[in-house]
């Protein structure tokens, strides 16, 4: 498995960091009271600071940066707001954090203490580059531009019902199927945590110069809270990395299900 990002995403964003965190051998089909309780502490503490500052979630000192990546890029961030600018103006509007599944509320949870952009996507559903044989052992996801060829199915729409991208938009792609649109702004149906995920990529987007420390440190936390809730199964393991311009590309382990 792989992740990548391309040197063309880099041209536009230079300051682009990925923090990468992989998981395999968890199950994602029981409940863990624990990581729902987290989830609820942290977005508890997220609205508490909003009703006491008044701010709105787009003013956000851990905002802004964002939404100034997005006008440089030719994203409108009052039309399309990044992950965690959602995330947080659901909470700061008393609209809650629900409960989805374990993989997924312990990505909101850490996504909400460390006010960083993090997304979840199920490893089992990457697809080779195009041309390779499925299982051949080099699945990934890589952030690019997007091709002609693209498609992307919208979360909780049904199959074939697709919004593909605008021409050159920065997307997260599994060969031609687009995970992410306009960069962090809204994953796809395809690759979604369900009851029967096993492993899980989650990338934590940055900035160098913002919040790459926030990042490490996240990864940290996260690896440990992994192996703490999921850490039963004789196939479990966590890896994790840094992805820059400078090191675009980490490779993770072949074969998934092992």
């Amino acid at each position: 498995m792989f992740f990548e990002i391309s040197k063309d995403v880099f041209d536009k964003i230079p300051s682009f960091v990925c923090g990468v965190v992989a998981v395999r051998g968890i199950d994602n089909s029981r409940e863990v009271p624990a990581i729902r309780e987290m989830l609820e502490k942290y977005a508890g503490e997220c609205k508490a600071y909003f009703d006491a500052s008044g701010n709105k979630a787009k003013d956000d000192p851990c905002v802004a940066p964002y939404r100034e990546v997005f006008k440089e890029i030719g994203i409108n961030p009052n039309r399309y707001a990044c992950a965690i600018e959602a995330l947080m103006d659901r909470i700061a509007k008393g609209k809650g954090m629900p409960s989805i599944n374990p993989a997924v509320d312990l990505g909101n949870a850490i996504s909400l203490k460390y006010r960083i952009p993090i997304g979840a996507h199920d490893m089992n559903t990457f697809l080779p580059p195009e041309g390779e044989r499925r299982g051949s052992g080099d699945s990934g996801i890589i952030v690019r531009a997007s091709e002609e060829r693209d498609h992307f199915l919208p979360f909780g729409a049904p199959a074939g019902e697709f919004d593909d991208p605008e021409d050159g938009e920065i997307v997260y792609a599994s060969a031609n199927e687009i995970r992410t649109r306009r960069w962090i702004w809204r994953q796809s149906e395809v690759g979604k945590m369900t009851e029967n995920t096993t492993a899980v990529f989650y990338p934590i987007d940055g900035l160098v110069g913002v919040n790459e420390e926030n990042i490490k440190e996240a990864i940290e936390e996260f690896k440990g809270l992994l192996a703490e809730f999921f850490g039963g199964s004789a196939n479990f393991c966590v890896q994790s990395g840094m992805v820059d311009r400078d090191n675009p590309r980490i490779e993770f382990w072949g074969d998934i299900g092992a």
